[in-house]
């Protein structure tokens, strides 16, 4: 059983991730923000069920994430995929990049969310 005084509901977390995001996520953020992509308006670490996902169109039902090195680990792995299982059983398509893919190469990532939205538009 989890003690409620250590629990931290999802939408405080959310807002602590909105503050604190990372290079990579700045990055993204700076990409998307402010309809920038096709007029797809896009979120930044929204609660969805039991999860905070990093980026969510809605309109275009995408879900993007931004990965770490620590993505990489076994345990994570499996995390990631039951993860991603549930969001796309909400309807969902799940884009993952890694954070040095974004902090890379921001306009080729830009390109491929703006050809993904663009099919869902």
């Amino acid at each position: 059983m989890q003690d409620s005084r250590t629990h931290i509901p999802t939408t405080q977390f959310a807002q602590g991730l909105r503050r604190n995001m990372t290079e990579a996520e700045r990055r993204f953020w700076s990409i998307v923000r402010c309809r920038r992509i096709q007029g797809f308006k896009f979120r930044r670490q929204q609660p969805i069920g039991p999860f905070v996902v990093d980026f969510i169109c809605v309109d275009a039902k995408l879900i993007v994430e931004l990965d770490g090195a620590h993505h990489r680990d076994e345990e994570q792995f499996w995390h990631d995929y039951k993860r991603t299982a549930f969001l796309n059983g909400l309807g969902y398509e799940v884009m993952r990049f890694s954070n040095v893919e974004v902090l890379k190469y921001p306009f080729q990532v830009a390109e491929i969310i703006a050809g993904r939205v663009g099919r869902a538009g």
